[in-house]
């Protein structure tokens, strides 16, 4: 599927395309307004990503010209991306028809999450659980559950959890991690990872049982399955 990312910012341009690029979606750029607007009148997108503070254009003005041009391509979804995060820019660009809002900064993961959720709701497909033993996670409520007890989880230990279950069974580095969860952050430091790792395995070992283990794999990485 093909999505339009507009967005000036050009390292963090080149980041949000290598990621949704590695969950094999296809990435198309615009830097300024005007070039997203003319793009926008004449291609098909699957979803478009929109920065509001742009050059040339204002991403609201994209958004209202989108909106206004009537046929299929005016129903396109889009996932308002922006460092304006006050009230009234959310409200106005809500009721010029965003879909969805996301405030920089923000997790790659639910970045990720967002773009899918949307893609699979204009598909008119139906919420996906993912689960790995007694531990599922809603990709639309975005809420983890352990049995039937909800799990309590910080931002960041949400954010590492949520990775491991999508590659349930299959072992991730501590670098893509950091990489997904620290993002752009340049104090973080990768040693942080293993706090999160060791805070998620004591709330998961709280809840029960062994079900559902987080293994360290030395040189590797770590590793999500059932016990």
């Amino acid at each position: 599927m093909r999505i339009l990312l507009v967005e000036d910012h050009v390292e963090l341009s080149l980041w949000i395309s290598k990621a949704l690029t590695e969950a094999r979606l296809s990435v198309e750029c615009a830097m300024n307004g005007a070039d997203a607007d003319a793009l926008l009148h004449t291609q098909d997108y699957a979803l478009v990503i929109l920065d509001l503070t742009l050059p040339q254009m204002d991403g609201l003005e994209v958004l209202k010209r989108l909106r206004a041009r009537g046929g299929a391509r005016s129903k396109t979804p889009v996932l308002i991306l922006t460092a304006r995060g006050g009230l009234n820019d959310r409200v106005q660009g809500l009721n010029l028809g965003a879909d969805d809002y996301l405030a920089k900064p923000f997790e790659l993961v639910e970045l990720e999450a967002r773009v899918k959720a949307l893609l699979r709701r204009a598909q008119g497909n139906d919420a996906v659980v993912l689960s790995c033993a007694a531990l599922s996670f809603d990709t639309v409520s975005r809420m983890f559950t352990y049995g039937a007890v909800p799990l309590a989880l910080t931002p960041r230990e949400h954010a590492v959890l949520e990775i491991l279950l999508n590659r349930c069974g299959r072992v991730t580095s501590k670098e893509k991690l950091f990489d997904d969860v620290f993002a752009l952050e340049d104090d973080a430091n990768p040693e942080a990872i293993e706090i999160y790792i060791h805070r998620l395995r004591k709330k998961l070992e709280r809840l029960d049982s062994g079900r559902v283990a987080i293994t360290t794999l030395r040189g590797l990485g770590y590793l999500l399955e059932a016990a």
